[in-house]
């Protein structure tokens, strides 16, 4: 057995070898491919056919070793990707800040532009609304003028009235009374010349 960059690695058990042929990691023994052809040859196999055995076991161990170790890398390359995926984690999170921190600044001034476009809303339709009641008080006003106005007129025609009436009334009473001395006047005409007609007619009798 040989160590490789991974630390492990057999050897093919080669015909004819002395010695034991031994698997090492991390300084400990795993395979004895020697006691392992012993065991073979005790349990019924050649020699050849141990060391066939141990050579095929061997290249298969081997076969998987390297697929395994294909897949593997070296602590040097795993510190510096581990150190590029900090710096670039750091990189990311200090992006992720300033997009975190550029979104919220955005945020913040649109809050800021629609709060003053609110206010100035709101004072466009105070303005509005104080426009709209002085020109409602102003009417109002004007109407009351123009009510009192006519109301004004209105007495003022029916005092008028009220007067005309009274001199009618007044002239109608001076005709009656005038009316009632003339059929005082007539009657006592009348009485008189029927007075008269009757002392004639006496002394006439007489």
């Amino acid at each position: 057995m040989f160590l490789t960059r991974t630390g492990l690695r057999f050897r093919p058990f080669a015909s004819g070898a002395v010695g034991p042929t031994i698997y090492i990691r991390n300084n400990h023994t795993h395979f004895d491919s020697l006691k392992f052809v012993t065991q073979l040859q005790e349990n019924g196999f050649s020699k050849e056919q141990s060391e066939a055995a141990v050579n095929v076991f061997s290249k298969a161990i081997n076969d998987g070793i390297d697929l395994y170790a294909s897949n593997l890398i070296t602590k040097e390359i795993l510190s510096r990707q581990s150190y590029q995926q900090k710096v670039d984690f750091a990189k990311l999170k200090g992006e992720l800040q300033l997009i975190d921190r550029s979104e919220f600044n955005n945020i913040r001034t649109q809050h800021e532009k629609l709060r003053n476009d609110l206010e100035k809303v709101k004072q466009r339709l105070k303005e509005e609304v104080n426009k709209s009641l002085s020109s409602v008080r102003l009417d109002l006003n004007l109407e009351r003028g123009r009510i009192r106005e006519e109301s004004s007129i209105h007495d003022l025609k029916i005092k008028e009235t009220d007067t005309r009436i009274d001199q009618e009334i007044a002239n109608m009473k001076v005709q009656i009374d005038s009316t009632k001395t003339q059929v005082l006047q007539w009657l006592i005409g009348v009485c008189t010349g029927t007075f008269a007609l009757v002392l004639a007619y006496v002394r006439l009798l007489s």
